[in-house]
């Protein structure tokens, strides 16, 4: 077996949970299957993959046969996988009766063929599969091939407008979730639009590639996928007002239509992610507590639906946004404190997540130290993304977390480094294209600035550079940069000479007093 399958059986046997180990050890536990069993257990008790460690601990297998050991051990486990999770995820119980369906129509038993698969179609039905239901519809039609009735010519009609059906279900799905990737590609690039240009980059994909369609004729699954690329494609465009509707509709359609939870747990969280996106950019603090219960709630899920998968992105979107909440409260020292009691296990959770979660990630722990006065360590989070030589993924965060970064040198007084850093964030921002008027006023701000000016003239810069920012919060290209930091609070925080977080929690105070 090569490293990298050794690797793979290692990190295999290590993800399993209890219950599942004990399952996997009892279905091993007669005859020759022993051995594979006393094989786990000795991986299981490595704490890095050892070849040599195995062959001392159990004289009985040679050198030459560990190779194919650890290949059938992989497949053993993957196979008691399959059959320990057969209860709880359906799409693993369609595929079997399929197989069953199969192996009864090569003995030539048609008519008990046909009973498994009237019962496996109401299954996949239910559960909205698609790719199953065209899988099951060829069955049917070969079964039809070896029976004979008065019904068959009506059946088979049947048979060809439900394939025909299914089919155009799934281009249109395709169509979307295509669609989807695309603008997600550019999303992860350059993040929200930039300028004009961006827009009809986009328009023209989208009118390009979006399939005819009529929404009420769709079924749960095409809705689904729909809804999810409306959601990406407003987001993209700054419109948190449209992708609010469509996160709202999505959600709804999980809600109305419990079974689709199951069958679809991961996509129904991303549901509610998207949800709390949006209540978030639109400031709907009520709401987002509502959704960020459902989030938490789903916790509760018995332990056999929540695998490692799933954990994960719990996880990570609670964790984001409960991070999130406390921005809106502008509670950076309660973010602090979170922060810091987490912080023993953030390498684990870093190391697992991709590399746009991480980008994302730095950037908000950066402005929550920065919200807390804690500029130092802002400048550690925020050299995370400058120091990266991932700077074609999320350029707009690279541009704004260089802007942050001087405004944090700003703070702690280093003015030496001020023109060093403004030179840099031109040539990088000149080269990504993404040099607009918001990080113009700012450069040209922090370089004028000079450390024996008085504090009237600086309170007076502070007012002008905040008169000149206010009216780019309405320009669709410009306002994107307010989204990345609340420099306005910040500015306001200088003139009143008030700490940032306080001005922050006045607004939201003042916000929530509104509703």
């Amino acid at each position: 077996m090569p490293k990298e399958r050794s690797d793979a059986l290692f990190h295999l046997i290590k993800s399993l949970k209890k219950s599942e180990k004990r399952y996997f050890k009892l279905s091993m536990a007669n005859g020759e299957e022993k051995k594979f069993s006393k094989l786990f257990n000795i991986i299981d008790n490595q704490s890095e993959f050892d070849d040599e460690g195995i062959l001392k601990k159990d004289s009985t297998i040679k050198p030459s046969q560990l190779s194919n050991m650890k290949a059938h051990l992989y497949t053993k486990i993957l196979n008691a996988l399959r059959d320990y999770n057969a209860n709880t995820l359906p799409n693993i119980k369609i595929r079997d009766m399929i197989d069953h369906a199969e192996i009864l129509f090569n003995k030539g038993l048609y008519k008990q063929c046909a009973e498994v698969i009237k019962k496996v179609k109401k299954i996949a039905i239910k559960g909205g599969n698609l790719e199953m239901q065209l899988e099951i519809l060829k069955w049917e039609k070969q079964v039809l091939f070896h029976t004979s009735g008065k019904e068959n010519v009506t059946r088979t009609n049947e048979i060809i407008v439900d394939v025909q059906r299914v089919n155009n279900r799934i281009n249109n799905i395709n169509s979307f979730s295509n669609l989807q990737v695309k603008l997600q590609s550019l999303y992860q690039k350059i993040g929200f639009i930039r300028s004009e240009t961006d827009y009809n980059k986009i328009q023209n994909v989208f009118a390009a590639t979006l399939p005819v369609f009529v929404e009420e004729e769709l079924s749960n699954s095409e809705r689904i996928s729909l809804y999810n690329l409306y959601i990406g494609y407003y987001f993209f465009l700054q419109d948190f007002e449209r992708g609010y509707q469509y996160a709202n509709k999505l959600v709804n359609l999980f809600t109305e239509h419990k079974a689709l939870i199951n069958s679809m747990l991961e996509a129904y969280i991303n549901s509610l992610n998207n949800l709390l996106i949006a209540q978030n950019k639109l400031l709907k603090y009520r709401e987002f507590q509502a959704t960020t219960r459902e989030l938490r709630a789903l916790n509760n899920l018995p332990p056999a639906q929540l695998n490692e998968n799933i954990r994960m992105k719990l996880l990570k979107y609670t964790f984001v946004h409960e991070f999130n909440r406390l921005f809106l409260m502008g509670d950076f020292e309660r973010g602090v404190k979170l922060m810091e009691r987490i912080k023993p296990g953030m390498e684990q959770f870093i190391s697992q997540i991709d590399m746009h979660s991480k980008v994302i990630l730095f950037y908000k722990t950066a402005c929550l130290y920065f919200g807390n006065d804690n500029y130092q360590t802002a400048i550690y989070w925020l050299n995370q993304i400058i120091n990266s030589k991932e700077v074609d993924l999320r350029e707009d965060i690279h541009g704004f977390a260089r802007i942050l970064n001087l405004i944090a040198h700003y703070e702690l007084g280093n003015m030496e480094l001020i023109e060093y850093y403004v030179r840099s964030t031109y040539r990088f921002l000149l080269k990504k294209e993404d040099l607009h008027l918001y990080q113009k006023y700012i450069l040209n701000f922090l370089v004028r600035l000079k450390t024996n000016i008085t504090k009237e003239e600086l309170v007076k810069r502070f007012r002008t550079l905040r008169n000149n920012l206010i009216p780019l919060a309405k320009d669709p290209y410009e306002r994107r940069a307010f989204i990345y930091f609340d420099i306005i609070s910040w500015l306001e925080s200088k003139i009143e000479r008030r700490p940032v977080r306080s001005i922050i929690k006045d607004k939201a105070m003042l916000r929530l007093s509104e509703i």
